[in-house]
Parts: structure tokens; C-alpha cells; sequence
């Protein structure tokens, strides 16, 4: 799950972006409407998106949103919380509607649902190699034995579990798994890579092919 925030307060916005990756969602930043319209879109599951912004009104960049096919869900933020103005903000499209100031749970679990409801979403339980992954409940279990993983650990299985067969690059997983300011030549990916295997336990089923990737299937 890939989630925009686009929020004008730059203090507000790295609070919340920085407590959404702390739930393991990477979050890109626009400060501005026109500076999200430039972005590409439909790369997200979710837009969380201020409506009184500079450049290009929310208002206007939530229609233009909606107008896409494949497009993201869209949550609107804003400081006008009266009946009329979620009424007006759903009214242009948005499919969720959140007043300011808000309490962090609550926007958290609003933009996990907003990603469930998404059309295209993944399916609620992945399984592949004897684990069983539920991104609804955040649970994995391998043969029965339930795991328990770091964020990271989750998000990287899940993402090579929905990969499976294929194989996902450093690179592929260091954008899905973090974001536009990771370090492209850190070693967190085998790092993370490496606590994930031995959490996982024998027999080893994550397999690295050099210069290619990982995979979930069987090694050698």
C-alpha cells in the first residue's frame, strides 16, 4: 500500500507522514496541489488530501483524480468539520471525509479500508511456500506457527508474496517497502531481508538470485 499526502502545513504533514510509515506505509509528499498534479497518480493506493490548498485547490484536484481510471481513493482532510462540508467534500468524489484535528487511530484505519475498498486491491489473504499473510489482521503463519514480525519484515514478505513466483529487486523493494527519500545505495533491504529468514525458519524459502532479485520459492 502506497499512500500521497498532500498537506500545505509542512510541520502537520511530516507528523502524519511520519506516524503512517511508522504502520508500515510508505508516504510521498506534496505541499502543494499543483505539485501533486504533476505526480503520477495512480502509483497510490491512497490519496490523503488537505482540501484548502495553495496552487491548485483540493476541490479541483480531487475531481481530477476521480476522472482517472485505475484511480487511488481519496481521503479529504480538512478543517471545516460541520455536516455541509462533509456532505460537499464527498459530494466532489472523495470516498472518505475527515475533519481536523482528528485523533491518528482513527486516519490510520481509514486509510486501510480506503486501500481494501480500492477496486484493484490485493486479496485479503495472500499464501504462497506454506505461509499465510493477512494484511487486513497484519498476522503471517508458516505451517501453523504464527510469526511475529518488525513493520519492515511484514512488508517486504508481503510484497515478495505478492511478487510469487517473480522475483522483486533491492531497488523494486526499497521503493515499495520505504519511500522517495530512501537512501538508494543503503543496505536496509539485506538487512531486513535477513532478520525476515530467520524469523521465517527452515527450510529457507526466500531465494536470492544475483542481479536479478528475491523470491519466494525454494532454494538451493
Amino acid at each position: 500500500m502506497r499512500i500521497l499526502l498532500v498537506e500545505d502545513d509542512t510541520a502537520l504533514a511530516e507528523v502524519i507522514a511520519e506516524g503512517l510509515r511508522d504502520q508500515g506505509m510508505p508516504v510521498d509528499l506534496a505541499h502543494d496541489g499543483l505539485a501533486a498534479a504533476g505526480l503520477d497518480l495512480l502509483g497510490y493506493d491512497v490519496v490523503v488530501l488537505d482540501r484548502d490548498l495553495p496552487g491548485l485547490h483540493g476541490d479541483v484536484l480531487c475531481q481530477m483524480i476521480i476522472e482517472r481510471p485505475g484511480r487511488p481513493m481519496v481521503l479529504m482532510l480538512t478543517a471545516a468539520g460541520a455536516p455541509g462540508d462533509r456532505v460537499s467534500g464527498l459530494t466532489l468524489g472523495a470516498d472518505d471525509y475527515l475533519a481536523k484535528p482528528f485523533h491518528f487511530p482513527e486516519l490510520v484505519l481509514r486509510v486501510r479500508a480506503l486501500a481494501r475498498r480500492r477496486p484493484d486491491a490485493r486479496p485479503p489473504v495472500l499464501r504462497a511456500a506454506g505461509i499465510e499473510l493477512d494484511p487486513v489482521r497484519r498476522t503471517v503463519v508458516r505451517d501453523g506457527r504464527q510469526l511475529a514480525l518488525s513493520v519492515k519484515e511484514f512488508a517486504v514478505l508481503e510484497a515478495l508474496m505478492e511478487a510469487s513466483p517473480g522475483f522483486l529487486s533491492a531497488e523494486a523493494l526499497l521503493e515499495r517497502v520505504w519511500d522517495e527519500h530512501a537512501d538508494p545505495f543503503t543496505n536496509t533491504v539485506t538487512v531486513t531481508i535477513g532478520r525476515l529468514r530467520r524469523k521465517l525458519g527452515e527450510p529457507p524459502i526466500i531465494a536470492t538470485t544475483p542481479g536479478i532479485g528475491y523470491r519466494i520459492g525454494e532454494t538451493n
